[in-house]
This record gives structure tokens, C-alpha cells and sequence, in this order.
């Protein structure tokens, strides 16, 4: 059974920082790249971040330069460095895993099968 599950989450004021982590069990060898994508009330889920098993990242344009994903293999351990928060940053964060057909690194949540409960981020202005 595959479990992921978000942490890190919290209220900080703008300009600060927070570290999201999400372990994963239950999916090891299908498991080619995993996302952080996020949903502010009345809006869609989008995506965040991405980072496939060699390391390859990428980023939504509206994190760029602030936030970093990362990864521990060792750990099974998913992480995002959030800095410079902004109020718009504030929503429910989830991390996701991609489903066992798919391969090329992508934030479109479609290529995505797991998701934890995710864990709030609010940012005060």
C-alpha cells in the first residue's frame, strides 16, 4: 500500500520561511519522479514543483528562485524549501507521486497517482 505523508506545514508571516517534507512508503521501484502542488480555497490544484529520480527539477514561474524540492532516497523523504513567502503562497500542500506509466517529469497533475492529506501553509501579510 503506498502512503505519503506531508509535514512542515504552519502560519508564518511574509517574507518567512518553511521546510515541507513528505515520506513515502509502500512505492520504490515505479516511483520515477514526485511533485509538491498546492490548492488555495475556490481555486485548482497546481503544481509546484517536480523533481525526477536522477534529480532533474523543475518549477511553477510563481516559485521560482523562492522554493526548492529535493529529495533523500535513503529516507524515501520528499522536501520543499519554501523562502520569501508571500500571502498568495497560502494553501493546503500536497505532495504526489507519479503513476507507474508515467516517466518524463512533469507539474500536470494528470501524470500523477498518489497523493498524501496535505498539510496547510498560511502566510500573514
Amino acid at each position: 500500500q503506498v502512503q505519503l505523508v506531508e509535514s512542515g506545514g504552519g502560519s508564518v508571516e511574509s517574507g518567512g520561511s518553511l521546510r515541507l517534507s513528505c515520506t513515502v512508503s509502500g512505492y520504490t521501484y515505479m516511483r520515477n519522479f514526485m511533485g509538491w502542488f498546492r490548492q488555495a480555497p475556490g481555486k485548482g490544484r497546481e503544481g509546484v514543483a517536480a523533481i525526477q529520480s536522477d534529480g532533474s527539477t523543475i518549477y511553477a514561474d510563481s516559485v521560482k528562485g523562492r522554493f526548492t524540492i529535493s529529495q533523500d532516497n535513503a529516507r524515501n523523504t520528499l522536501y520543499l524549501e519554501m523562502n520569501s513567502l508571500k500571502p498568495e503562497d497560502t494553501a493546503m500542500y500536497y505532495c504526489a507521486a507519479n503513476s507507474p506509466t508515467s516517466f518524463l517529469l512533469t507539474l500536470q497533475r494528470i501524470y500523477y497517482k498518489y497523493w498524501g492529506q496535505g498539510t496547510q501553509v498560511t502566510v500573514s501579510s
